[in-house]
């Protein structure tokens, strides 16, 4: 197929699916479809209470099904039974992120090379680092002076980490980050032709870095997780798997963190009490707080799981290669397990984990990092800005996936 044919045939399938689902959405009303039309992306919470009332599972588009239930959701994350959804091998730019999308015993093999950096043990050592850079950062913001917390703190702090650990040169971290942000930005798909040319020179380019770092290891190994893949290299990881472990390094090390950080202000500051509690006793509260965030508004909303055989689920069949839309968000704020789920308290004592790190095998690997960056964050900025207020709008990224404030203006 020429290079011609092959775009013509991707603006096609793009403005065909996009149409598709606008459809569904706005004739149909379809609440699925409908979580990524533009007023769900906005909120996404009533269309999650919506598919609830229908039951634990409920048919989706395209012969898919979803559930709201924390107790189905877990079951369908932990089950060998379903696999993670794979990239449409037709859909360019390709967007493999690594064991985040394989199945094991690939998962298995590729996950075992960076698990040891992100063991509870291993993120510890990180604890003066992150209370240096956001400290620094909060120096760095005038009392009583209006900044968004996004760009001015939730962004940077974990991004100086992820590049730290990745080993990434502070001379080159800015231009990691910016082209990680653009790949991550994708996470929820493609948008238009623009954004998939963009997409793929950012690939492209980011590539071309990592292969740079790569050589630089090889001639100068350190500590740090580029050196231990490339020291498994030929052995436990090929040639062509060690880019996309670093994508998704790179993009999940600040993407879940940066929204963390974020969502937990927006929460704490939109009741004041709450805050006021926080910034009384923030050694004691800031670990809550993080998971009370995790729990009423996490940054990722939903995965997504494919039967691997005929299953059934809660008296529905689900046959194999159907998949099962996991709706973690609002797994989290089930009735059935969580007193007054649509409340932000910080006195919760959750009778049930919450889901906002995935479950089973594919638990997120970067929770230890992430929830103690968050803890320090939030700690530090009840202790040197308990006068913090909301001091404008906030604006929301357009996604459906992972949710958070592009900037969220607040004066000190």
């Amino acid at each position: 197929m020429s290079e011609l044919t092959s775009t013509v045939a991707f603006i096609t399938q793009l403005y065909r699916e996009k149409a598709g689902t606008a459809y569904a959405g706005y004739v149909r009303r379809d609440p699925v479809a409908r979580l990524s039309l533009r007023p769900g992306r906005a909120d996404p919470y009533p269309l999650y209470e919506e598919l609830r009332a229908r039951g634990t599972l409920t048919p989706a588009r395209q012969g898919s099904w979803a559930t709201t239930s924390h107790r189905l959701c877990s079951t369908v994350l932990r089950d060998r039974r379903f696999a993670v959804a794979m990239p449409a091998p037709d859909q360019p730019p390709d967007m493999e992120l690594s064991f985040l999308g394989k199945n094991p015993p690939a998962h298995t093999r590729l996950r075992r090379i960076v698990a040891p950096a992100f063991s509870p043990k291993a993120v510890a050592t990180y604890t003066a680092r992150i209370e240096q850079v956001a400290g620094a950062l909060l120096d760095q913001v005038a009392a009583g002076a209006e900044f968004d917390l996004v760009s001015a703190f939730a962004a940077p702090l974990p991004i100086a980490v992820i590049t730290a650990l990745l080993g990434v040169p502070d001379s080159d971290a800015a231009t990691f980050t910016r082209y990680g942000v653009l790949i991550g930005g994708a996470l929820d798909g493609i948008r238009s032709v623009r954004h998939a040319v963009a997409l793929q020179a950012a690939q492209t380019e980011l590539s071309q870095l990592f292969e740079n770092l790569f050589a630089l290891r090889r001639a100068e190994p350190r500590d740090d997780v580029v050196s231990h893949i490339v020291a498994a290299e030929g052995n436990q990881v090929e040639p062509q798997e060690m880019v996309p472990i670093c994508y998704l390094l790179l993009i999940a090390g600040f993407e879940t963190t940066v929204n963390l950080i974020s969502n937990a202000v927006l929460a704490l500051l939109g009741q004041r009490e709450q805050w006021q509690a926080m910034c009384a006793d923030p050694n004691a509260l800031a670990h809550k707080a993080v998971e009370e965030t995790l729990r009423y508004d996490p940054p990722v909303h939903l995965t997504d799981r494919f039967a691997l055989e005929p299953t059934e689920l809660d008296g529905q069949l689900v046959r194999k290669g159907q998949k099962v839309l996991t709706v973690l968000a609002a797994a989290n704020r089930d009735p059935q397990v969580y007193p007054d789920p649509a409340t932000f308290d910080l006195g919760r004592d959750n009778p049930a984990p919450h889901l906002a790190f995935s479950s089973g095998i594919h638990y997120c690997l970067g929770q230890p990092l992430a929830t103690l960056e968050a803890r320090i964050a939030l700690r530090l900025l009840a202790e040197r800005l308990p006068g913090l207020r909301q001091a404008g709008p906030v604006k929301r990224r357009n996604a459906t996936i992972i949710r958070g404030p592009l900037s969220l203006p607040v004066t000190g």
